[in-house]
């Protein structure tokens, strides 16, 4: 077997597994070695594995994870966090309160962010008011992962999605707004309903380290900081929807605006940056560039359009993603298919078939979704262990009924 192939398969073995066998290499690791042992190996040119990375959607995420830093630096999360969980209301309530918060800030916000400045802010409020905080976090994170496939700023997927087919804002939006919407209640329904006798803490058995001992303090609400980041990402919204400037350059520029600040240290919010997602991503682009080299994914995807797999039909390519993206992650799925759709009048239809795919199906298990595995992973050091069992008890009928939604709205559409 060829060395490139070799090296394709277990870089993507790592990012299956979370790790690659036998070593502590976890799925940027893998990236980043496999990379550069295509370079070494003479697969790619150190040339043309530059050439491969694809700067204008890295350019574009970071910029956009500056901004939604920005909010973490300012208080706002924990002010949020704070307001909607201390409302006197039901548990079915506050779910519900919780769950359109949570589709609403990754809806305009990058999902990971909000996803590790919230959670152990739910944890702490949760247990302090005596409640078992795990459908709160559940609810939580499958309202970030269906609520973010509403606009290309969602998540890493819609932005190398919208780069690579150049996708219209708008155009995008239009198509996956509502099922993203309808996708709200299906969580708090299904949630609610499992959980229905187990709202309260003595339902569910913590660890020795519970944050109720402990409460988490809080940043105080910056409100100038905030008012400044709310400014900014209405600008860059109306940037995307009313001019043909290159995204990339619009988030870029308005990083560059929110780290010029007398007030907040630009260190602090270059921190909130997922500077592995970066890496990983990074690494991937020249991985794939090689493989591309040999051939063999084109040839492998003619041949599944002779077998009548058209990845022109939203409805095709998003059962596609649906399956790929819970193999091999959801940015890395999305990567693997791009090159291969046709740029055509429905590219908005087929990216947003790849956001309802990837955001639709992340919820069925834990490492569905990097979301997924930060809520499990800062819940458990806060004293919460959610098990893959549990994770799966509720996520596989969120998941299904959301991806059944998702294909009744495809067919409409078309």
């Amino acid at each position: 077997m060829d060395i490139t192939v070799i090296i394709f398969l277990l870089v993507y073995l790592a990012l299956m597994l979370g790790y690659l066998p036998g070593f502590r290499v976890d799925r940027t690791g893998a990236a980043v070695i496999g990379a550069l042992a295509m370079i070494g190996f003479g697969r790619i040119s150190p040339e043309a594995a530059w050439a491969a990375i694809d700067y204008q959607t890295l350019g574009l995420l970071f910029g956009l994870m500056i901004v939604s830093g920005a909010y973490t630096v300012s208080g706002f999360y924990p002010w949020v966090a704070a307001k909607v969980a201390s409302m006197q209301v039901s548990p079915p309530a506050l779910l519900a309160i919780l769950i359109v918060t949570g589709g609403a800030l990754s809806s305009v916000l990058t999902k990971d962010v909000v996803v590790v400045a919230m959670t152990p802010l739910l944890v702490a409020i949760t247990l302090s008011r005596g409640l078992n905080p795990i459908p709160f976090l559940l609810g939580f994170c499958f309202a970030v992962n269906t609520g973010s496939v509403a606009t290309i700023l969602g998540s890493p997927q819609n932005m190398i999605a919208a780069q690579t087919l150049n996708l219209s804002f708008t155009g995008f939006m239009k198509i996956a707004l509502v099922p993203a919407l309808i996708s709200l209640p299906v969580v708090w329904a299904t949630v609610s309903w499992l959980y229905r006798n187990r709202w309260t803490l003595d339902t569910v058995s913590t660890g020795p380290a519970t944050p109720a001992a402990a409460p988490v303090e809080n940043p105080p609400l910056d409100r100038l900081e905030t008012l400044k980041a709310a400014v900014i990402t209405v600008a860059i919204i109306a940037a995307f929807v009313f001019t043909d400037w290159p995204r990339e350059m619009v988030a870029m520029s308005a990083a560059a605006v929110m780290l010029v600040n007398r007030r907040v240290a630009s260190k602090d919010v270059l921190g909130t940056v997922d500077g592995n997602l970066m890496l990983l991503l990074t690494g991937l682009f020249v991985v794939n560039a090689a493989l591309t080299a040999t051939g063999l994914p084109e040839k492998v995807i003619h041949e599944l359009q002779a077998a009548g797999i058209d990845f022109s039909d939203p409805a095709t390519l998003f059962l596609v993603i649906t399956g790929l993206s819970n193999v091999v992650g959801n940015n890395p799925a999305v990567m693997l298919l791009v090159p291969f759709i046709p740029h055509s009048g429905e590219s908005d239809a087929l990216g947003a078939a790849l956001a309802l795919g990837t955001g639709f199906s992340s919820n069925l298990i834990v490492f569905g979704s990097l979301a997924g595995i930060i809520v499990v992973e800062r819940a458990a050091a806060a004293g919460i262990k959610i098990s893959m069992r549990e994770f799966c008890r509720a996520g596989i009928p969120v998941s299904i009924l959301c991806i059944a939604l998702a294909l009744i709205w495809i067919a409409i559409l078309t």
